[in-house]
């Protein structure tokens, strides 16, 4: 873990293609902190561009996070992206769901 305390290739790497996707560059923040467990990386973007980061069913969210692991790995640490979510910003509501019971789910199979 010695290597990545001495470079911040990851936080560097994070920066570079967080701006390139998002429509607010200059609004990108980057916290690294390192630990026994390895290094975290927390994320800060305009409310705007969190759909940017997140992506769709949170795809780009998971490929910058595999990304960034292949550069720990690369540099002998454990990385994880922690992206926070932005003041004022509003998490989707969970779908609703309804609860049946057993004999009305069988109603539904028709058995």
């Amino acid at each position: 873990m010695a290597d990545i305390d001495k470079v911040d290739i990851d936080k560097e790497f994070l920066e570079y293609v967080v701006k390139a996707l998002v429509d607010n560059p200059d609004e990108v923040k980057v916290d690294r902190k390192v630990d026994e467990l390895g290094v975290l990386m927390t994320l800060r973007v305009s409310r705007e561009d969190m759909g940017k980061i997140i992506g769709r069913s949170g795809n780009t969210a998971k490929a910058i996070r595999t990304l960034l692991r292949v550069v720990g790995m690369k540099n002998n640490a454990r990385v994880n992206l922690k992206i926070e979510e932005p003041e004022g910003g509003e998490r989707a509501p969970a779908p609703e769901t309804t609860s049946k019971t057993v004999d009305e789910a069988m109603e539904d199979l028709n058995i």
